[in-house]
């Protein structure tokens, strides 16, 4: 069984080091159905908005996120064609955890039924 087959990532960072900060997670999660400027992203989080638009740029570096000049401000969308490659990724590692919780579903209905038949002999 060989591992899928992943795109390569032109930016500094790849999808799974942009997602790995919790703070870049919620970004996400905000930015899923509006686009919205730093400014008003940044009033969601307890940090400056150059913290703010740090994270915004790794994200951008990752293919998570684009920008749009809209007059002198700057808006940011969620872009989750990057996410294919995480998803791709899971996937490949589900039929394992699959077959470990069959095999523990298995072990609990054997031990559930050993119980039952020694009482049954009581």
């Amino acid at each position: 069984m060989s591992k899928p087959d992943l795109p390569a990532t032109s930016g500094k960072y790849d999808v799974f080091q942009a997602i790995a900060d919790p703070t870049r997670r919620s970004l996400l999660q905000l930015l899923i159905d509006q686009e919205l400027p730093v400014t008003v992203i940044s009033g969601h989080f307890p940090m400056s908005r150059t913290a703010v638009s740090k994270h915004l740029r790794i994200l951008a570096e990752a293919g998570l996120v684009k920008e749009r000049k809209v007059g002198r401000e700057t808006r940011y969308h969620l872009a989750s064609d990057p996410l294919l490659e995480l998803k791709q990724w899971l996937a490949y590692y589900e039929r394992h955890w699959e077959n470990k919780l069959n095999l523990l579903k298995r072990y609990v209905e054997s031990e559930s039924e050993s119980e039952n038949n020694s009482e049954s002999d009581e």
